[in-house]
């Protein structure tokens, strides 16, 4: 499978487990981190089936939608059928040198796609290109110091490799990453990546997981599942 776009062979996987809600913990931390965006053009990076790109038209803002993915595009333009909202979706490469080309942003978020891009510098050059000094960007990623718990929930990094491999892996279980694999990247590496392209960071948030987390970890001691980002173009 070509992994630049391997979301398409599970598109109806994916939209069928993430479906419309934004209501989990970090996407709400998110869009909280984000405030309001009313007037606001703002870029959805890795914006998949739609979902947070819908929630940011609902709050008045214009959004544009960019995604590599055709078939999870195929279903943010059908939502979009089904429910006008004014969102523009388009199918790019965020770390070709050409991406988005003359298009400027007040904000851009990025919802767990960073961790699909297997190219982090180049996406980061785009996301500094498309924002003007003062603009925001805030993205979301599974936390780089989870450790993992559950069939269906794999640690940040590969079994038997631990935090300090960094690089594209494959789980073997029936969740995303199982399917679709995931790009471990220590903490470290993603605060100097985000200074190299003078994204200053402005506020972290490290949301409660919640119950469905808690649960499969009854007896051991909370630990950190999300990490969301807001950063200022400087």
């Amino acid at each position: 499978m070509d992994r630049t776009a391997r979301y398409d062979a599970i598109a109806d996987f994916y939209d069928g487990v993430v479906g419309n809600d934004v209501s989990d913990p970090a996407t709400s931390a998110l869009l909280q981190l984000l405030g309001d965006v009313s007037g606001r053009r703002v870029l959805d990076l890795a914006c998949g089936q739609g979902r947070v790109a819908r929630e940011l038209a609902r709050g008045a803002a214009t959004v544009v939608g960019a995604d590599i993915s055709q078939a999870l595009l195929h279903r943010a333009r059908a939502a979009e059928d089904d429910e006008p909202l004014g969102v523009t979706y388009l199918e790019t490469d965020v770390t070709s040198a050409g991406a988005l080309k003359g298009e400027v942003f007040d904000a851009v978020v990025c919802n767990f796609g960073l961790s699909d891009i297997d190219d982090l510098d180049a996406a980061l050059t785009t996301v500094a290109r498309v924002l003007p000094s003062g603009a925001t960007f805030v993205f979301s990623i599974l936390h780089p110091c989870f450790p993992g718990c559950g069939a269906d929930a794999p640690s940040s990094w590969p079994p038997g490799g631990g935090y300090y491999q960094e690089g594209w892996w494959l789980a073997s279980n029936p969740g995303f990453r199982g399917q679709v694999g995931a790009n471990h990247r220590m903490l470290s590496t993603y605060l100097n990546l985000l200074l190299r392209h003078r994204l200053v960071i402005e506020r972290l948030s490290e949301p409660e997981p919640g119950r469905e987390w808690t649960d499969r970890r009854p007896a051991a001691d909370p630990v950190p599942v999300y990490l969301v980002v807001r950063c200022r173009k400087a």
